[in-house]
């Protein structure tokens, strides 16, 4: 096997997602799982699952996962790269615990971890990483010979996640009526998180206003929009807008919300906008809800052309991205300089989490990180 194609040290290839219910009557469930310890009522809980019923009671993520799943796989035979491609959720199965017992049970021993989040977070990021301590822990009481697991570094800026957004761009405006495409403004759309969340995101030197999960956006949406601005020859204005928000109203989050920002943007004569989801690696519920229900649904009610553009998924390139970075993190553990794409001003993140990356508010043991309990 040539150095290009050698996965050494990793014998296996975790995907690790947040899962989604895939039935009316999983909805519930699913949602325990997701708010466990917050004592949050059943019946509030129905009350949130509003946005899975009304897709009968089914999460897209699971499918488009499997897509993701059959995507990764085939890309790695088709380029010679030996390297088994197992799938694990956080909230509903197949869940992470089971899947890297399975793993470990079918004798893999270094593992890398690739996440469905593209960007530095608690929730995006070390989240995931006490999720694997947890299931390590649970592997080590069972008697278990543990795998190291290391997590792929953030791809928010690799070619192989922007390029496909970027096309998506164009496909959008493409698709608006010729007298407002020229016009039309992009509002490209994350997930709102807290505000003390969001200033201390990333290692402790990107700490503040946003902290790095805001900078890491804010660099991909110009990226994008310098790109789309060469293909057209049109500059078409753009913000970085929130959705999603869940938390206690008391609580700061980060604005604006996308659909505040349609009004504004309507009541200031834009003709157009379209919605660029480029803090989602897939079309899942907060797109399918957030976007393509209630803010179109707000757009309508204004009267202001929308579209909204398509997440990477399951394209081919996002597929090879992700073999770079398995390739690149190899070769790094094995001392042999390796080139770390990245696009933008930003450059390739870190491989390991430094100590006080994205802080939980209560300390928990984090795997695949420098304050990781298992080496």
């Amino acid at each position: 096997m040539s150095d290009d194609r050698d996965p050494t040290p990793y014998d296996a290839l975790l995907l690790l997602s947040f899962g989604g219910p895939e039935g009316p009557d999983d909805v519930v469930p699913f949602l325990e799982n997701v708010t466990r310890g917050r004592g949050i009522p059943t019946e509030r809980l129905k009350e949130v699952g509003q946005h899975y019923f009304l897709f009968g009671g089914v999460s897209p993520i699971n499918d488009q996962n499997r897509a993701l799943l059959g995507a990764l796989r085939k890309d790695f035979a088709d380029h010679g790269l030996d390297l088994p491609v197992y799938w694990g959720n956080r909230n509903w199965a197949p869940y992470l615990t089971d899947t890297l017992r399975e793993m470990t049970r079918d004798g893999h021993r270094r593992i890398a971890v690739l996440a469905t989040s593209a960007y530095a977070s608690y929730s995006g990021c070390r989240q995931y990483r006490e999720n694997l301590a947890d299931a390590l822990a649970t592997l080590e009481a069972e008697g278990l010979e543990l795998p190291r697991v290391d997590k792929l570094r953030h791809y928010f800026n690799h070619p192989g996640f922007v390029g496909p957004m970027t096309e998506g761009v164009l496909r959008a405006l493409a698709d608006l009526p010729a007298e407002v495409r020229e016009g039309a403004h992009l509002a490209f759309t994350t997930h709102s998180i807290p505000t003390a969340a969001a200033d201390t995101s990333g290692p402790v030197a990107d700490h503040g206003d946003g902290g790095a999960y805001v900078r890491q956006h804010l660099d991909v949406a110009r990226q994008i929009a310098d790109a789309v601005r060469a293909e057209t020859g049109t500059e078409h204005p753009w913000e970085l807008v929130y959705q999603s928000r869940s938390g206690a109203p008391h609580i700061p989050w980060l604005e604006p919300d996308i659909c505040d920002h349609l009004e504004e943007r309507h009541g200031s004569g834009v003709p157009a906008v379209v919605m660029v989801p480029i803090g989602f690696v897939s079309d899942h519920m907060e797109v399918l809800y957030d976007l393509d229900t209630e803010a179109t649904a707000k757009a309508a009610e204004l009267g202001l052309p929308v579209r909204r553009s398509a997440t990477v998924g399951a394209d081919p390139r996002f597929a090879e991205a992700v073999r770079d970075l398995v390739l690149e993190r190899a070769a790094t553990e094995r001392g042999v300089p390796a080139e770390r794409c990245a696009l933008g001003a930003l450059g390739p993140s870190h491989d390991l989490c430094p100590i006080g990356c994205c802080p939980a508010r209560a300390p928990r043991p984090a795997a695949a990180g420098a304050d990781s309990p298992y080496a």
